[in-house]
């Protein structure tokens, strides 16, 4: 695949919406919402990019570890490799109508699919998101999670039963998104719930239940007390709450408080499968990418998603290789190189 052509036909489709900048670390965009940047400032979308470029990795090559396993097993089926796409929806609200937006599901889900690993399907203010969604995990078997926003119980519980009539491997809710003013001011109610609300829901949907958008150690713990089957750590890409800290600093705290009784996912400044390694060894199970695969989707469709997650698969493969570790169970914090560390 040619990714110079992807990237220039990203670039025009997107028309300013996003720039398809050589470093995507919310710079360029800050605080254009419509759009791709990030919240007020931009700086919790800068902080993500910022958090993970702390860390270097500790070369290691006095080993035997030459063919490493990046296979995992998430939600009851086997996933070739840690790298999931995260969930990504309005083509019309943030991406100038770049494409349409059953073409971004299909590449995001499908490229998904064909590279052997799976993504989650988003919501928003107008049900075509969601309708979308159902359909594309449909079309796949239910290859993916859903995800819908922090709704009312029972809108939430209409639209898990959506997901299991797609045969939905997953279903989940981005509670981070109850602050969000334009679902309300579009006559759909987002907002905060206390976590027996969330413990009642997860009894109900009938399949793994995963709540995206923890960023602290307490709220993590309730989650696992709810029922949950994974949390995703996450601060929604920087686009919800200004100033928050990066994924990547919050991470090790949350993964050390959980401690193995729940999946741990993450997202947020992931660019590279270095970047994925980085967050494994922090502690996280798996990672989200979402705007390098928007992108990938937008210039290329499935087949350029395929090849970015491939990509990234490459580079984790690499980098595992280096620093010593055979499968995911080996990748540690031992391996990671900050200033710090060095006393």
């Amino acid at each position: 695949m040619d990714w110079t052509s992807v990237l220039s036909t990203a670039k025009e489709r997107f028309a300013g919406a996003c720039r398809v900048c050589r470093v995507c670390d919310g710079r360029a965009c800050a605080g254009e919402m419509p759009g791709m940047g990030g919240i007020g400032t931009g700086s919790s979308f800068m902080a993500n990019v910022e958090a993970l470029d702390r860390y270097r990795l500790n070369l290691r090559i006095m080993h035997d570890k030459e063919s490493p396993n990046i296979g995992l097993q998430l939600f009851g089926h086997r996933l070739d490799m840690p790298i999931l796409v995260a969930p990504v929806a309005g083509v019309g609200l943030n991406m100038n109508d770049a494409v349409s937006e059953e073409a971004l599901a299909e590449a995001l889900i499908g490229g998904a699919a064909d590279a052997g690993t799976m993504g989650m399907t988003g919501d928003g203010p107008k049900p075509l998101f969601a309708d979308v969604g159902f359909a594309t995990l449909g079309r796949h078997g239910g290859r993916g999670c859903a995800i819908a926003k922090p709704r009312e119980s029972d809108a939430i519980l209409r639209l898990a039963e959506r997901a299991a009539d797609a045969g939905a491997w997953a279903f989940g809710v981005d509670v981070d998104a109850a602050g969000i003013l334009g679902m309300v001011r579009a006559g759909q109610y987002v907002g905060p719930k206390p976590p027996q609300a969330w413990a009642e829901i997860a009894k109900r949907v009938g399949r793994p239940f995963v709540l995206k958008g923890i960023m602290t150690p307490d709220e993590a713990e309730m989650t696992v007390e709810a029922g949950a089957s994974a949390i995703v750590v996450s601060n929604h890409g920087g686009r919800v709450l200004d100033q928050t800290p990066g994924t990547a600093d919050v991470l090790p705290a949350i993964a050390e408080r959980v401690n193995g009784r729940i999946t741990v996912l993450a997202d947020g400044g992931v660019r590279s499968g270095y970047d994925v390694l980085k967050m494994l060894a922090l502690g996280a199970d798996a990672v989200l990418v979402g705007r390098p695969m928007t992108i990938a989707a937008i210039g290329g469709g499935s087949e350029a998603v395929t090849a970015l997650l491939r990509q990234y698969a490459d580079q984790l493969l690499s980098a595992m290789i280096l620093t010593g570790c055979g499968d995911l169970s080996e990748v540690t914090a031992r391996i990671l190189w900050t200033r710090e560390s060095e006393g």
